[in-house]
């Protein structure tokens, strides 16, 4: 009689159709990416550099004007990944000390694998010298002292590159470190996100439909905005400050 009602009781509770749930599916796992085209160097780390440039022994180090046209503007030629991998590339001017070359090196050398990574400089070392006087001193007197050396930077220079057998994931970490720490706007950046860049704004040349552009209004004096606006303005309409 027991057995009787425990049957019934598991026909009523059986489902009048099968339900199938499928466990496990296929799944597609694309091939890892081919790295035998890349030759890691004997040197893997960044160089260090002095922090005062060598002069011959019969040469007094010269002094120098702050040429702030050293900073102002585009740059000209390194503006492009020589390893098509990865680095990190100025938004903005400035100057680099040797303050800076160091902690660039520091990061990099603490995250950096040296069996199938390695980085490279893109920039010269510190040459230029900053004049500096005591504190407390007088106007007059002749120019001051040299206080250190700086490299000047313009937007669009490449600062460090990072190649080898690695993704770009692995590195952004490492690479936004470097970028955040320098003393000028600078981000990450890929060959990629480089290409994506350039054609962004060739696009956005292209299809803008305002026009009164910011040098449509300088070349034309609107508002009489020439009385307000600097030589470099002129030069670069607004882009470069």
């Amino acid at each position: 009689m027991l057995l009787q009602s425990i049957r019934v009781t598991v026909g009523l509770l059986r489902p009048e159709s099968a339900q199938v749930v499928a466990a496990v599916g296929i799944k597609y796992f694309p091939p890892p990416k081919n790295y035998d085209h890349i030759e890691i160097p004997e040197r893997q780390r960044l160089r260090v550099y002095d922090k005062v440039p060598m002069y011959p022994s019969n040469l007094k180090p010269p002094k120098m004007q702050k040429r702030l046209r050293y900073m102002r503007g585009p740059e000209p030629l390194h503006t492009t990944l020589q390893l098509k991998q990865y680095g990190v590339i100025a938004t903005g001017g400035g100057r680099m000390a040797h303050q800076h070359f160091e902690m660039a090196r520091l990061v990099v050398a603490r995250h950096l694998d040296q069996k199938r990574m390695f980085a490279i400089w893109r920039v010269d070392p510190p040459w230029q010298p900053v004049t500096k006087k005591g504190q407390g001193q007088r106007m007059g007197g002749g120019k001051g002292a040299i206080d250190h050396y700086v490299t000047p930077i313009k937007a669009g220079r490449i600062i460090l590159e990072v190649g080898g057998k690695c993704d770009y994931e692995e590195v952004l970490p490492m690479l936004k470190i470097v970028a955040e720490r320098l003393p000028f706007k600078a981000e990450a950046i890929s060959q990629e996100t480089l290409e994506k860049k350039a054609r962004d704004e060739k696009w956005a040349e292209e299809n803008n439909q305002n026009y009164y552009t910011m040098k449509y209004i300088i070349q034309n004096n609107m508002g009489g905005c020439h009385k307000m606006l600097s030589p470099f303005d002129h030069r670069w309409y607004g882009k470069y400050h």
